[in-house]
């Protein structure tokens, strides 16, 4: 029985969640920031017959994203999004969203897979590095480590960019280790989406000038430590084998791959 979700809901909603925390970083963390009740974010629950919850689809906006410990209505979970016109994107776990794709009516535009890794534990962290030079940005900071990621052609030009970290920080949903040389700095990493139970680690970076001198591996180092060491299971996404291979050194360990399948957008017929 698939069934929309609500406060009532939360405890058993947790418990499903908190099997699995990286996998489920976003909707803990939009649980967390949002709740059961808000106009542009919408839980429902698919029970067993025991009435026990054993899957939870999340709308936030016109994103969806699907988590199950084992069998689940994945043609009930394709019927509530066949029903939203405003509906783009299926993101999630490849091994459920593919259970859940055949039976979407919408046109796919686009899918592209990443790899997903977790750190559970500091005990894993490899690397002999030393991380005295490494330093925890605070909001002043935020202008020069735009400017470094002006400098990485990977990275997406935005606007709302200097907003979303400054925002970030005093919301402490992320935070961003930094190395500088004088005045500038020279490489970076970042966390995102932070709630009581992971973290994801984006904006991994070193100025093109620096490169191969360990610097982003030594901010990746401290802030796995500090992260881990409040209990909080951290997550990434790569595409980038050579990256991969580094971030396994550190003790990074593949989950598995991440999808996000794009849609378009639904004509609807003006009367």
């Amino acid at each position: 029985m698939i069934r929309k979700l609500t406060i009532q809901d939360d405890t058993a909603c947790q418990r499903l969640l908190a099997e699995k925390p990286a996998e489920n970083l976003f909707i803990i963390g939009d649980i967390e920031n949002f709740g059961y009740d808000q106009d542009f974010q919408t839980l429902w629950g698919d029970f067993d017959e025991q009435q026990e919850l054993c899957a939870i689809l999340l709308k936030y906006h016109n994103n969806y994203i699907a988590y199950a410990s084992g069998n689940f209505n994945a043609e009930g979970f394709a019927n509530v999004i066949n029903r939203d016109f405003d509906f783009m994107q299926l993101s999630g776990i490849q091994s459920i969203t593919e259970q859940i794709l055949p039976y979407i009516n919408h046109q796919l535009k686009k899918t592209r897979s990443l790899y997903y890794a977790k750190c559970d534990s500091k005990n894993k962290l490899g690397l002999n590095l030393e991380t005295s030079l490494v330093k925890l940005a605070s909001v002043k900071d935020v202008p020069r480590i735009i400017e470094l990621h002006d400098k990485i052609p990977e990275f997406e030009q935005d606007a709302s960019r200097e907003s979303s970290m400054i925002k970030g920080i005093e919301g402490k949903s992320a935070r961003i280790y930094y190395v500088q040389q004088g005045e500038q700095i020279i490489s970076s990493a970042s966390t995102t989406a932070e709630n009581s139970m992971s973290a994801m680690i984006v904006g991994v970076c070193t100025h093109p000038d620096h490169k191969r001198k360990g610097y982003a591996s030594t901010c990746m180092k401290q802030l796995c430590k500090d992260l881990l060491e409040e209990e909080k299971m951290l997550c990434l996404f790569y595409d980038n084998p050579e990256a991969g291979s580094i971030y396994k050194r550190l003790g990074f360990e593949d989950i598995g791959m991440w999808t996000m399948n794009i849609f378009d957008p639904v004509k609807q017929s003006v009367s």
